[in-house]
């Protein structure tokens, strides 16, 4: 499932978007984000359905190196491991994996069939499938640990795929990272003699209404905040701080005032992880030292009010 830093990440992008677009249709633009984080899960999809594929792959060879006039005797009674991976046969199992790419015509391995094939050759010249297919020992765990070096190894690292990915939609250069970790994840956490359901988007209610918030909180009232900004960086001249800065400081503004039941220190140490990602070198300590003088500045004027886990 998606958590709350990547929401922040396409909360951020959305805003900075719609700033250099000088856009006003907010409905349009929250429209636009929500599209955005829905297809972050069809990229997730679209990465389990290619381990299917790679293995429907290799037990289709299999098949027509039998039925060759003159096969050998390897050919006639291949080693079928891979073919027959527990994990992977969980996947290729899952009506729910199965129903999500009919439903939203994730076809893409079927029309792009290519990249499929340079998996699994560059699968069956590894180390990694070499071991496993050599292993005596049949579990789950072996076929499990397998997948996930697979993955790991052959599948994220891959240049290709991301540039396919990238061509496919451009906001998926900055999704690939998450939805591979999110992947691995969900590898390491199947269980044998379980069938693979596809878990939620959204980890609860309050995370789905989270987007919506913090973008439209951000956006309606961001004017506000720039002359508490202003006052706090008095050496700056708003236009010498860079965009993605501003739009940081104020969407963590956001939080410390309309989010109640988060913690400020969550919000300050949550922005300063995504200007070390997003921004320059020194922009984390620009905003953290921002930041810290106006939360504690809401704070004595009662401007921001925390409640629950916000206090903690």
């Amino acid at each position: 499932m998606i958590n709350r830093r990547h929401i922040r990440v396409k909360v951020m992008q959305s805003v900075y978007a719609m700033q250099q677009s000088h856009s006003d249709d907010l409905v349009k633009e929250e429209k636009f984000l929500k599209h955005s984080i829905q297809k972050m899960y069809d990229l997730y999809v679209l990465n389990l359905q290619l381990l299917v594929e790679v293995q429907k792959l290799a037990r289709k060879r299999i098949e027509l190196s039998k039925k060759k006039i003159l096969a050998t005797k390897e050919e006639l009674n291949p080693n079928t491991k891979f073919i027959d991976n527990k994990v992977l046969n969980q996947l290729n199992e899952s009506v729910s994996l199965e129903g999500y790419v009919e439903l939203n015509k994730l076809n893409y391995w079927d029309l792009d069939d290519e990249y499929v094939k340079i998996l699994f050759d560059e699968l069956q010249k590894s180390d990694i499938y070499k071991k496993y297919m050599d292993t005596v020992e049949d579990s789950f765990n072996v076929d499990r640990a397998f997948v996930i070096d697979f993955f790991r190894e052959i599948v994220a690292p891959n240049e290709k795929i991301a540039d396919y990915f990238e061509d496919k939609m451009i906001s998926w250069v900055d999704d690939i990272p998450f939805v591979n970790t999110w992947v691995l994840k969900t590898l390491n956490k199947q269980k044998a003699n379980k069938p693979f359901i596809l878990g939620s988007l959204y980890k609860d209610s309050e995370d789905q209404a989270f987007v919506s918030n913090l973008f439209n909180k951000t956006m309606l009232n961001q004017h506000k905040y720039e002359e508490d900004i202003k006052e706090k960086t008095p050496n700056w001249e708003a236009d010498r701080i860079a965009d993605i800065d501003m739009i940081i400081i104020k969407m963590a503004i956001t939080e410390f005032l309309h989010f109640p039941s988060i913690p400020s220190r969550v919000s300050i140490n949550e922005y300063i992880e995504l200007a070390k990602d997003y921004s320059t070198n020194k922009s984390g300590y620009f905003i953290n030292g921002v930041l810290d003088k106006l939360a504690k500045d809401y704070l004595s004027s009662n401007k921001m009010v925390k409640i629950g886990r916000g206090l903690l």
